[in-house]
């Protein structure tokens, strides 16, 4: 599992705002009307060239409800059998999708919407496992269609900085890092964030915003070793991770849906160290320290809650005619999935899809 990432994850338009149009305005469809999508369908609408067209669901009543609500032209419900997903994708004149939907459903729902010659950005976690995502990517490639995950994190400019200075070689060599992420989720079995059949469990939810630390400053580990704490229903929920380079560095990540946490991320380096404040998938303050001299801290608004910079993204992207993101490639979203189905062996986690 050795892919170092030998420079940061620099977004190429650092310092424009994210709302102002990169070119034609691109007609967006929403699938799923959860709470993700209401939230980011609010800092999509702040685009100049991005048209909330259509959103679906199971229901046309929901859909009806989340068009009424966010101005969105077209809402599709189930209708003769056809799931309003399937179509929204029959409409010609959507441009791109966003899949809101559980994890458990990514998969089948990307592959379709890739067949219908769709542009996809797809939340995160992109997939249930390493199969499942090794199967959309060569799909969007053979395509020749826009593929993205939504870790959106990976965007916004607190981000963005804190990786910059870790590469600049202000920090000296990087030796170790240190990512939590947690806070005590009510037990209902039924619930996405639990019920295994969705995909639930801390892995797959949080973890990905831990992992986004030694990956944007180590690259790929060599190895990882994992323990956690299932549930009676076989997800984890919580999961503490150990990720070890061959020059010798390490990262130690923990994730939970039991306590609360500190939420913070370190990046310890050979002459000094920063820190985020406030957390650690939206830090709003990096405190940064070269040696024993006194630590300064640089500080970060973000536009809309924070979602406008990867969606200005796909929107440049899809204008431009790229089909993955510099920034948010493919490969990084493919080796992510295959070092989380370590982890779940480890663990002793598995889906329903798993067994497809």
């Amino acid at each position: 599992m050795s892919l170092h990432i030998a420079k940061p994850w620099l977004f190429s338009q650092p310092n424009q705002d994210p709302r102002a149009a990169t070119g034609k305005a691109l007609n967006w469809g929403i699938i799923a009307t959860g709470g993700i999508a209401r939230t980011v369908s609010g800092d999509l609408a702040q685009l100049e060239d991005a048209n909330l067209y259509a959103v679906s669901s199971r229901r046309q009543e929901s859909a009806d409800a989340f068009a009424a609500a966010h101005g969105v032209t077209k809402s599709y419900g189930e209708d003769g059998g056809v799931p309003g997903y399937q179509r929204l994708l029959a409409d010609d004149a959507v441009d791109v999708v966003y899949v809101a939907t559980p994890h458990a459903q990514h998969f089948q729902i990307v592959k379709d919407a890739l067949n219908a010659g769709k542009h996809v950005l797809c939340e995160k976690s992109l997939t249930i496992n390493g199969r499942e995502a090794a199967e959309l990517v060569a799909l969007a490639r053979e395509r020749k269609l826009f593929l993205m995950e939504a870790v959106w994190s990976r965007f916004l400019p607190s981000m963005q900085r804190a990786f910059a200075i870790a590469g600049s070689g202000e920090l000296g060599d990087i030796k170790w890092v240190s990512a939590d992420l947690g806070f005590p989720a009510p037990y209902d079995p039924s619930a996405r964030i639990w019920a295994p059949a969705a995909g639930g469990g801390a892995l797959l939810d949080l973890t990905v915003y831990a992992l986004l630390w030694p990956l944007g400053t180590l690259g790929f580990p060599q190895s990882v070793s994992a323990v956690g704490t299932l549930t009676d229903d076989g997800v984890d929920s919580q999961n503490a991770l150990t990720l070890a380079y061959d020059g010798g560095a390490i990262a130690q990540l923990t994730s939970s849906l039991l306590a609360h946490g500190p939420r913070s991320a370190s990046v310890a380096g050979s002459k000094g160290f920063l820190q985020t404040q406030g957390s650690i998938n939206n830090p709003r303050e990096l405190l940064i320290r070269t040696g024993w001299d006194e630590p300064r801290t640089e500080r970060f608004d973000a536009v809309g809650i924070g979602y406008t910079y990867e969606l200005r993204e796909v929107t440049r992207c899809v204008q431009q005619g790229l089909t993955e993101s510099p920034v948010m490639p493919l490969d990084d979203s493919l080796n992510t999935m295959r070092l989380f189905d370590g982890v779940r062996s480890q663990l002793g986690v598995r889906y329903a899809n798993d067994a497809r």
